[in-house]
């Protein structure tokens, strides 16, 4: 009989007896997984405005590209180099003239803050508003000074568009035949403004601009 009880008892022992848990096997270097992360494309999207007008074309580029808009001025040099890639837009203001342009904290921004960043090898893509009626040889003249001032820091301006559908006689933002952005006039073409901004947003895409 003690036999018998002394047999019971190892036997449950050994079937319902603490157990060593088998460590779950990890994933990473000791199972060749390695994780990753996907790097991300940072595009900055910066404006500066007079009347709204070009702050409005900033927000139409925003919705079609999902870049938040911000003005120009929040811009450090260390922001612009931290991108991948640039939008810029300014109004024109100040017709005619051969530098400070637009007649807004753009014109200073560009002497001031921009100089300070290397942007070489970066795609950057401008635009902006004018007046064509009233301003017909100094069409976006201002869009044409971004153009001068992001090419001498080593940018590539891309996005270029076709003058085809305006009615202006001159512009300063012309290159080669063609605007070096996108321009929108909302005094008197307001109405094609979102579709042009659409337009072209997809064309940056199709031009590898890094959304």
């Amino acid at each position: 009989m003690a036999r018998l009880a002394l047999f019971i008892c190892f036997t449950l022992g050994a079937a319902f007896g603490p157990r060593t848990l088998r460590a779950a096997p990890r994933r990473g270097a000791a199972t060749g997984r390695v994780a990753r992360t996907a790097a991300t494309m940072k595009v900055g999207l910066y404006y500066s405005t007079m009347s709204g007008n070009t702050e409005r074309i900033a927000g139409y580029i925003a919705d079609a590209s999902g870049v938040a808009a911000s003005p120009v001025a929040e811009a450090s040099s260390a922001d612009l180099e931290a991108c991948d890639g640039l939008i810029v837009g300014a109004p024109t203001w100040n017709t005619g003239a051969d530098d400070m342009r637009s007649g807004t904290d753009m014109d200073d921004w560009l002497y001031s803050t921009l100089p300070d960043a290397d942007l070489t090898g970066k795609k950057v893509a401008l635009f902006g508003c004018g007046d064509q009626a009233g301003y017909s040889g100094n069409f976006c003249d201002a869009v044409g000074e971004l153009y001068d001032c992001f090419s001498e820091r080593g940018a590539t301006v891309v996005g270029f568009t076709s003058q085809d559908g305006y009615e202006h006689y001159d512009s300063k933002a012309v290159r080669d035949d063609q605007f070096v952005g996108l321009l929108c006039d909302e005094q008197n073409q307001m109405d094609m403004s979102e579709a042009r901004t659409g337009d072209w947003v997809g064309q940056l895409k199709a031009e590898g601009f890094p959304f």
